[in-house]
């Protein structure tokens, strides 16, 4: 039975308990990559922030965190096409192990332009960790190092993902129903 769900969800896919559990290896898995390295994290926002403050707290790691803001789907259930670069970055990541974080690999378009923006600025290396991995919809050749979750080619949200900026605050990460994925008028 689904732990959590919502009268908007189709059917919840992967529960509260789950996502807990797969952010806690996810951790150490980080842990194990990096040794006792510091680490400059940097989160896209608004859909990885749910994800990237729990999985904070699974790593010992010396932190510094930045936020870059993509728009990639505005109020569509498809990426629009060409990722636009909302908000940059504001730490210096030279020379730095750089840990990339985002809700979702779908097309890669987004992760390939902001892992483009960070190697020109020289990190030490630079590693991709994703909640999401939707393999089938791959449009630019790109893995992540990290994965919490292969998941199908179908609509999801919550746990950060959003339609139209509504869900993001759901526990679980659900199918948004077919008759909802249309944009709404309060968008």
């Amino acid at each position: 039975m689904p732990e959590s769900s919502h009268p908007d969800l189709e059917s919840v896919l992967i529960t509260e308990t789950a996502i807990r559990r797969r952010i806690k290896k996810l951790g150490g898995e980080i842990m194990a990559a990096y040794g006792d390295e510091p680490i400059t994290v940097i989160s896209i926002i608004n859909g990885a922030i749910l994800f990237t403050a729990d999985l904070l707290r699974q790593i010992d790691n010396p932190i510094r965190l930045d936020c870059i803001r993509i728009s990639s789907y505005r109020n569509e259930t498809k990426s629009i096409g060409k990722p636009q670069l909302i908000h940059t970055l504001t730490l210096d990541v030279t020379n730095r192990h750089v840990l990339l974080i985002d809700d979702i690999l779908d097309t890669g378009k987004t992760l390939s332009m902001v892992a483009k923006l960070i190697r020109r600025l020289n990190p030490a290396s630079l590693k991709v960790c994703i909640l999401l991995d939707k393999e089938g919809r791959r449009e630019v050749p790109l893995e992540a190092d990290f994965v919490g979750f292969k998941i199908p080619d179908k609509f999801v949200v919550g746990y950060g993902l959003d339609f139209a900026e509504r869900y993001r605050n759901l526990p679980c990460i659900g199918v948004l129903k077919p008759q909802l994925q249309n944009p709404p008028e309060w968008a």
